[in-house]
């Protein structure tokens, strides 16, 4: 009797975190995608994408890229690569204008933004993991859109099932 009062009370608080979790499982339940080079020197190739089919999603995985802009709940995106600078010691350059591949994917309602200069609108705050480089602190949906649908920040920006899940910003001095 108390084993199977056990297996009840189980079935149930497992329901429960199904229940509850909703959408939550949806950004979170992804599995883990190999990133890139933080500072790859080269733009990554998506060659199964169809750009003749319009801007559209790219295929699931991480992209070192940024947004560059945001409208109704979706962002463009495009790649971006890392070129050494002669007096400086380089920065993260976008393909050639006129240069055909952009994405546009809906930005999930519970992404994970990961800032590398804190959530407020000023920056001013360094959040970012002295081991990796890359943004450690969580912020908003809001803040992620009011960031980065203005002004691009080096990312890996993660997709699946053509939703953005996470954004996760490069530091960059």
């Amino acid at each position: 009797m108390n084993t199977c009062l056990r297996g009840i009370l189980a079935a149930g608080a497992a329901a429960a975190v199904v229940l509850t979790s909703g959408g939550a499982a949806d950004a979170a339940g992804y599995p883990r995608y190999k990133a890139p080079k933080i500072f790859g020197t080269t733009f990554q190739p998506d060659p199964k994408h169809d750009f003749t089919k319009g801007i559209h999603s790219r295929r699931n995985g991480i992209l070192r890229g940024w947004i560059t802009g945001v409208r109704g709940g979706t962002a463009e995106y495009v790649p971006i690569r890392w070129t050494k600078g002669s007096h400086t010691p380089g920065n993260f350059v976008a393909p050639r204008e006129g240069h055909v591949g952009a994405y546009a994917s809906p930005v999930a309602k519970n992404v994970v933004f990961l800032s590398a200069y804190g959530c407020k609108a000023t920056m001013s705050n360094l959040t970012v993991s002295r081991k990796t480089g890359l943004g450690a602190k969580s912020c908003s949906r809001a803040a992620l859109i009011k960031r980065h649908g203005t002004n691009p920040h080096p990312s890996l920006i993660t997709v699946h099932k053509g939703r953005i899940v996470k954004v996760q910003e490069i530091y960059t001095p």
